[in-house]
């Protein structure tokens, strides 16, 4: 039977329908929003700085990085040597010492960034050596529930929650950073 001959079967034989009860979320809350994210991030192993808006990005992530070769990005402004809207797909990725991507909600319940697919390739964020995430300032928020309210759907219809480096420990009990994404990661909140 598909799955959609059975959802009909259960409408044909629904007698009475309830609507959903209205449930009151009290969701943590913190009196200094940013000062427990960046402390949140920090304890999720990220690098955090606050950068003014007038300050250079590509200046502060050429300073973090000296040594890397090959930047990746589509964010505006960024000086990058490769764009992930232009490359034929994600395989011309690999090789990428540092991705920068722009977040576009902070929570600080737990450390992460929300990063909707803005890029034709989205392999940027999980493929680079190391990734930059930038965020403004007024995008951080207190908790999940706050963050899923704000959060809207990208053309590309898909986004995902990073919550600093890639890390495991599941092979031999020995932490292995850089398992599955970045092996570093960077959030530059601008004020």
């Amino acid at each position: 039977m598909k799955k959609e001959d059975l959802l009909k079967k259960l409408r044909e034989n629904t007698s009475q329908e309830f609507d959903l009860p209205e449930i009151k979320v009290n969701a943590i809350t913190y009196p200094d929003v940013i000062n427990q994210y960046i402390a949140m991030s920090k304890e999720v192993g990220c690098n955090v700085i606050e950068i003014d808006k007038t300050e250079d990005v590509n200046a502060t992530i050429r300073k973090i990085y000296p040594d890397a070769k090959v930047y990746c990005s589509n964010v505006k402004g960024i000086k990058a040597n490769i764009n992930p809207d232009t490359v034929k797909d994600a395989a011309c990725l690999d090789g990428v010492d540092v991705g920068i991507v722009k977040g576009e909600i902070a929570v600080a319940e737990n450390g992460c960034v929300w990063i909707p697919q803005t890029m034709k390739e989205r392999a940027v964020c999980f493929i680079s050596e190391a990734l930059v995430i930038i965020i403004d300032k007024e995008k951080v928020v207190n908790n999940m529930h706050e963050a899923y309210k704000k959060i809207e759907m990208p053309s590309y219809g898909f986004g995902t929650f990073i919550s600093g480096p890639s890390k495991t420990a599941d092979i031999e009990q020995a932490l292995v950073m850089g398992a599955q994404a970045a092996k570093d990661v960077t959030i530059l909140i601008r004020a």
